[in-house]
Formats: C-alpha cells, structure tokens, sequence
C-alpha cells in the first residue's frame, strides 16, 4: 500500500490564471486530529483542497447535468482514486499497483485495467468468435471482421487494437515511471496534449490524466443561437441563448419565431387564422403550418366528355380529361378498342385471362373477366418445408411447415434450438446467462453465451460520513477498502454547555470525540465544579460499513445524557443536629448528614405506648406543644398482642399499634363431609357463623362419594356429616352367579347383603370379584357340563364320545354339528367339481369360436376399406390430371 498512496500535489493543474484559495473553513483543524497522520497523508489533503479548488471554478459555470460538467465530475473521481490507491482491475477485482503495466479504454467508460487482464480478454473474446463461425459454417472470413469488447463499457476494438506496450493515459510514453511519487501512477506527468471532443482544434491543457478530457477552457469569440449577440466565451461552451425573442423568420415566409433563443430549428408557426381548403368548399381556423388542408368531400365536378364527374377528392386546379376516352382494351389487355364511347363497357375478349396471380408463379386460368383475380393461388405444387425434411403437394398460396423441433445448439452451446421447422440459421440464445459474477454479488444479465461473462458494471461508491468526499471502485473490491479522509468540518452540534467554546474537528464515523474543557458549572453552594466536561454528547454518526443493513439505515441514534456534577468536595463547618455549643464540626460541603449529641430523645412513638430510645435527631415540632412526635424518631417494632374480636387463633398482623385491631382476612380450609372438596373461608366470616351454619357452609351440595361398608358401592346421599344411612339397604344391581358361572341373574344390592348374610358369611369380607358369586343353584345344564369336562380331560377320546352321547338332540354341542356339516360337503364336493371343470371346457371352446369370426371378419373389412381408398385415389387422380375449365 505504501507505494500507492504517495503525495500527489502538484500534479494535476489547469493552463489557466490561479485560481483562488480554498475557504478559511478549511483550514481550522480540530485538537482531537492533531496528534493523527502522517506527511503522506498531509500531503494527500493538500492535493484534495487544490483539486477541488481547481474544478469548483469550471463546476459552478456549468449545470450539474451537462455533459461537461459530468465529465469533469469524472475526471475529479479518477484522480481522487488513482491518488488513493483504490482503482482495481474489473477482470481480476484485484487492486491496480503503482508498478503493475496497465490499459485504460478510450471510447466511453475510461475504466483502468492490467495489461495482461485485457490482453486475456480480448484473446478470449476472438477466440470465442472463431468458435461461432466454425459452428454456423460460415462463408465469410471472420479475421476482418473480429472485434473483441471493453469489459465495462462493450466498446468494439479491432483485432489490431489488441494493447501490446504499456503507455501512460495519454499515450505519449511507453513504461511511464513508476518511482516517482510526486506524479501520478501510470502518468508521464507531462501536458496530455489530446485533442478535445468537440473538434475545435485545441488540446487538452491538463497533465497526464485518467478518464476522459475536460471542455476546452479556451477563450473565443462566440454568438448566441440567434444570432443577435456577440460574447466572449469558453470554447467548449460557446453554444448559448442570450435569453431574448429568437425573432428569426418561420417557414411560412410571414411570421416570425416569438420563443427564448434557442438550439436548432424554430418550431412551426402556431399562428391562428381562418383558411379554405383545396377545393374552396369549406372553411376553418386553423394554425398557419396547417393552412394548407383537404376536406373529406369528394369534387364531383363534370369532365370534359360530359357524361362522367371527376372521382377525386378535394384538390386545387383543374379535374383533367376523362379516363374512359381514347384507346381501350379488354379486361385482360389482350384486344384493343378504338372508338368506343367513354359512357360504353369495353366487351370481353373471351380468352384465358393469364394474369400473373398474387403468388408470382402461376397466371389466372379463368377467361376475361371484370374485376381483380383470384386473391390466392390454389394450383396444387410439391412443396417442401423449411427444413428440408417433409415435401407434400399443397396449393401454392400455403405455406409448408413441419412439426419436427430443430435439435441444433445455439451460439452459447448449452440450450438447443428448439424452433419447429427450421431453416438451419438457428436465432440467438434468447435466455439470460444467471451465471455468478466474480465480484460475487450479482448475476450475469446478459443473453446466454460461452466463455467468461463480463465483468459486474456496478460501481460501489464508498464515501465519508458527510457524503461530501468519496470516490467508486468495482462491485466486489469494496470489502478491502476504507473510507475517505474527508477535510470538510463535522456538522454535529455539541450539547454541552461548552459548545461554542469547542475546537471544530473534521468528519468521521462513530462518536465525536469528548470535550476537553474544564465544566465550571456551579453548584447551589455557590462552588464551581472543577472536573473535565461531563455534559451530554450528541448521537453519533454510524459506524463505516460497506453494505449497512436496513435496520441500520433506519436507526436513530439518540444522545448520550451528561452525567450530573459529583458534590461539592468544599470542606465546611456544621453544627449538630440540635444546635448545641461546642458541637460544630468539619464536613464536606456536600454531605448533608447530621449528627447529634449523646442525649437521648425520649419521645412517645406512635404506638402511643412506647418512648424514643435514640440519641439526640432532629424533631418535627408541631403546633401543638405536648405533641412532639416525629418520623425521624424510632420505630416500634414489637408486633401487635391484643386479642381479637371475636376471638381467634391468629394474631394481628400488623405492627404495634394504637387503634383497634383489624377483622382477621386470614383463609380457614375445611373439608366438605365427604371429603371431596376442600372450602376456604375468611376466618371473620366462618367464625361468626352458628354450628348449624357452618356444617351447610361445609357441604359440597353433591354426592356423598363415600364406600359403603357392606358393599362397593358409593353413598347415594347428598354429602352430609357423620356416617352414611341404611347402609344395608343399598339399592344398586348386582348380576349373581351360580357356582361354575354359568348362570347369572339381576339382583338389588341389599338382596345379595342379605343372601350372603344367609350362608354365613359377612358382607364387608365377600371381595369384590366374589361378591353375588355360589348365591345360584346349579342346575342340570350346569352338570352336563361338568360331566363333559371330566370325560375330555379323562378319556381324550373324540369317537367314544360320540358313541356315548346322543347323536342329535336338543343338548348337541357345537362342535359336533360342525363335524357333521363338514362330512356332508366332503359327500357333495366331488359332484361340484365335475360341474366346474365343465362349465370351463363349454366357456373355452365359446372364446375360440368368438376369436376365430371376429379375425376373419376383421380381415374382410380391411380388404374392402384398401379397395375404397384405392379408388378414392384414382379419382383424384384423374381430377388432377385433367383439371375443370
């Protein structure tokens, strides 16, 4: 970097008379910069002054939208760059040294590149275009007519422009000197000399320079647009309106121009007056360029045959002679009549009309007729398609277009063509490449091609916080650079009381620097605070940051509050609190603590029943004499241990206290009789309540939910106090089973209570599973039963079983009816099966018979279709070959 940011002072000046110097403002120089920078850097705040004050004087003469004043705006910002090392290479994005060879364009955009950067390019770009031609066969050669690109601005360069030396801007030296850092880099240092865009035969008086010349500063001899004034003015701006009527004569040949001189042409003549048309027929106001107008009315005057009028529209002079007199022909052109009356058709000839028709090729076959021909052409030719694949005979007005897609790739060799029926000059690649830039942050736009993309045009412009001093450098450098050292003075106001006081320093990013001058503020003791400055600082500016978020952007900073001013550090005398004699002593003027004497206070408190046991403190003294009380003095802290009424087992929870105790809020929780919900009630209101009241208060006003002793089941009651009654005469269903739980019946629950009472046993030790369980007798259903468990599990025999046991009955079980199911379908299978096996045979030989007819039918039909198209054929044939008259 040290190489690149060299004083450049001196080496940018105008041929011109010296200009003034830079304004006083400028020249003030904060404290908190004073102890920053280098001489390099002084050096470079120098050359920022003296150029800006040599473009102010050409910048204020001129429009901030000129083209002159944009090219000076430039120029300004090529040589704030170059002389700040921040110019980098679009093709590489990597920063231009002061010894790296280099190329700049001279066509529009003037943008600085590496010599080997472009030469790459512009072999890439030829390249690329040999490729093209190879692939479209071309018949032309392409060696004259390669050109390769600027990178930024897509000027064309020849093949012959490709840069083989390094030259400074203006081009008058090849290897310009790199060691001397009084010039600037990759400049001679000397007049640029170039000749100005305007053709006005001067040069440009400026050193060797980036970007484009500036206006011609010469001083000629000028007139306005007009005409009328003569002035003194700079040759690259002699063009100018002096501001005055244009007076200048229209094309009307009567008027004159009433607009501001002005550039180029005067506008037509708007003057309004009253005009007749062509014809004579109508008149109408109209502007003067618009006085000469036809009507919409035919002229209708009569010819000079005397039978026809005259068909055209409204005109000046004379109608003419009578078109239908003279010499004639027929229709067709091919017989003439002579001597015809004008008011008489001439006849037709007869004969083919064989008028060329629309296509060009072929001629009318109608005979002589009146009125156009045949608008289309619809003799039947062999045509074929663009693409050469298809011929088919068509009429000759109908175009021939395949529907195969042309497979081909177009010139960036990665979408197909895709075009139905192409003629082989396959178009441009119309999508957009999307390919990522190297600059990493935007996407080509550009039609979709082969080869590198071109580099991202977008200029960053990285400026200083005030936005006056800047400068741009390639999307994609920016993350490597700093902002600018900007001279212009800070615009943030200070907010402590020393502001005008202040030493202004220059712009910058972040926080003003702090304030250095003593506060001197005074405090109410009359004493002066004598800290540095701790008042309030302004918001400030955001940090540098080359893409601030939008959070950022909206942000507003707020300012910093001023911390107060500590106390008085002054030291005084002061008295004890009761103003004793003889108890003065030295405190900081400050601290506003008191302190007493070793007496006792002795006051009442509040409680009313207790003294102040503090030493001597200030008392509030009232007008009352007896009432000395003070809040100063001490507090009771005992806690309050009067009884309560009415009477409860909390305490008061306040302090000691002289009135009466307050009613007790605290919460009493007590369980409802069943024990399913638990109250919480004020201890004031539950103890004020009567027994009776309260055991109502208690109930949940639901069910009971409590197990009754004898049985599972819940209480029915509402819930209610004590135990729960008649309980064993519980009215729930209980299902009762017999012994081996085959049977099973509905009974109430004090029934099965009472049935269990009966064999003996109690109710509260029957468990749950058992309970209504032996209350049944067995009967004979419930023997068998048995009978046939204890036989399977002795004799394990199924078939002796079956012998001993009836074989049908009543008492059946049902896996023996199942057996015997199952034996009579084993009997009928075998009749079911040769019925199916024959029903298939029968349905097979019924589907060959039905393929068999449906093909030879199917064959006769497509032998009679042929024979019919066939014939339709031969009639068209003959329909073409011997076509109707």
């Amino acid at each position: 970097m040290s190489d690149m940011a060299g004083p450049a002072s001196t080496d940018f000046r105008w041929k011109s008379p010296p200009q003034p110097p830079p304004p006083p403002q400028q020249q003030i120089i904060s404290d908190s910069d004073s102890d920053s920078g280098s001489d390099s850097d002084n050096h470079q705040h120098r050359h920022n002054d003296l150029s800006n004050s040599i473009f102010k004087a050409y910048l204020d003469c001129h429009s901030s939208s000129s083209p002159s004043s944009i090219d000076l705006a430039k120029i300004q910002s090529f040589l704030s760059s170059s002389s700040s090392g921040a110019v980098s290479c679009l093709i590489c994005l990597e920063r231009i040294k002061r010894t790296d060879p280099t190329w700049s364009c001279t066509s529009l955009c003037f943008a600085v590149f590496h010599l080997f950067c472009i030469q790459s390019w512009a072999r890439q770009c030829l390249d690329l275009q040999a490729a093209r031609a190879v692939t479209r066969q071309s018949s032309t050669p392409t060696e004259p007519d390669a050109v390769w690109n600027c990178p930024k601005c897509r000027s064309s360069y020849q093949k012959t422009e490709i840069p083989r030396r390094y030259l400074c801007y203006c081009g008058k030296e090849e290897d310009p000197p790199a060691d001397n850092p009084w010039i600037l880099p990759h400049s001679c240092g000397e007049v640029c000399e170039r000749p100005l865009s305007n053709n006005c035969g001067h040069c440009c008086l400026l050193l060797c320079h980036p970007g484009p010349c500036a206006s011609c500063p010469k001083l000629v001899k000028a007139n306005c647009f007009c005409g009328g004034v003569e002035d003194v003015r700079r040759c690259g701006h002699k063009l100018f309106s002096c501001g005055k009527v244009c007076n200048r004569v229209l094309d009307c040949d009567i008027h004159k121009c009433r607009e501001i001189c002005h550039d180029g042409e005067c506008p037509p003549c708007r003057e309004r007056a009253v005009y007749r048309c062509c014809c004579g027929k109508l008149k109408e106001e109209k502007d003067c360029c618009e006085r000469v107008f036809r009507c919409e009315a035919s002229c209708e005057n009569m010819l000079n045959c005397g039978k026809h009028v005259c068909e055209r529209g409204c005109h000046s002079g004379e109608c003419g002679l009578c078109p239908y007199q003279g010499k004639r022909s027929c229709p067709c052109g091919k017989k003439f009549y002579q001597g015809l009356s004008c008011d008489v058709a001439a006849p037709l000839c007869g004969g083919t009309c064989d008028k060329v028709l629309g296509c060009g090729y072929h001629r009318c076959p109608e005979r002589c007729h009146r009125g156009p021909c045949l608008e289309t052409c619809r003799i039947v030719v062999t045509k074929s398609c663009r693409c050469g694949g298809t011929k088919k005979q068509v009429p000759c007005h109908q175009e021939l277009a395949c529907e195969r897609k042309c497979q081909r790739m177009r010139d960036c060799a990665r979408h197909a063509c895709r075009r139905r029926c192409c003629d082989g000059e396959c178009p441009p690649c119309s999508e957009i490449c999307g390919k990522k830039l190297p600059c990493r942050n935007h996407k080509c736009q550009s039609p979709c091609h082969q080869g590198l993309c071109a580099p991202c045009p977008i200029m960053v412009t990285i400026s200083c916080a005030c936005g006056e001093t800047h400068f741009e450098v390639p999307c994609g450098t920016e993350t490597n650079q700093k902002p600018p050292r900007c001279r212009k003075l800070c615009h943030i106001t200070p907010l402590c009381r020393h502001g005008q006081n202040q030493k202004p320093h220059k712009c910058h990013y972040g926080a003003c620097p702090p304030c250095r001058l003593l506060c001197d503020e005074e405090y109410p003791c009359g004493h002066k605070c004598k800290l540095r400055c701790h008042g309030p600082r302004p918001p400030p500016n955001r940090e540098f940051m080359i893409k601030p978020t939008k959070k950022m952007l909206n942000f507003h900073a707020e300012s910093t509050p001023g911390s107060p001013c500590p106390r008085c550090p002054e030291l005084v005398w002061r008295p004890c609190v009761g103003h004793h004699l003889a108890a003065e002593k030295m405190m900081v003027c400050s601290d506003r603590t008191q302190f007493a004497c070793d007496n006792l206070c002795g006051n009442p408190l509040p409680c009313g029943n207790h003294y102040c046991s503090f030493t001597c403190h200030p008392l509030d003294i009232r007008s009352s004499s007896l009432d000395k009380r003070s809040e100063s003095c001490e507090k009771c802290d005992l806690r309050c241990q009067k009884e309560r009424t009415p009477r409860c087992q909390h305490p008061c929870p306040r302090r000691c206290h002289p009135e009466d105790c307050p009613p007790c809020k605290t919460l009493v929780k007590r369980s409802c009789h069943c024990g399913a919900m638990v109250h919480a009630f004020e201890c004031i209101y539950y103890n004020t309540l009567s027994e009776k009241d309260q055991t109502k208060a208690r109930s949940c006003r639901g069910p009971c939910h409590r197990k009754l002793p004898n049985c599972t089941h819940l209480c029915p009651e509402i819930c209610h106090p004590g135990q729960c009654p008649s309980p064993e005469k519980c009215g729930k269903k209980v299902i009762v089973r017999c012994k081996c739980l085959t049977l099973k019946k509905e009974w109430l629950c004090q029934d099965v209570q009472a049935a269990h009472r009966a064999t003996g046993s109690d109710p509260k030790d029957v468990p749950k599973n058992q309970f209504g369980v032996g209350l049944l007798p067995c009967d004979s259903n419930c023997k068998s039963k048995l009978q046939m468990a204890e036989s399977v599990l002795q004799q394990r025999n199924v078939k002796e079983m079956e012998e001993k046991e009836e074989p049908s009955g009543k008492n059946a079980t049902k896996r023996r009816r199942r057996r015997e199911r199952g034996q009579d379908i084993k009997e009928t299978s075998k009749l079911l099966k040769l019925a199916v096996a024959t029903k298939k045979v029968v349905m097979l030989v019924m589907l060959i018979a039905v393929l068999v007819a449906v093909s030879y039918y199917g064959y006769k039909g497509l032998l009679w279709l042929s024979d019919w198209m066939n014939e339709v054929e031969e009639q068209r044939q003959k329909s073409r070959r011997y076509p109707r008259i």
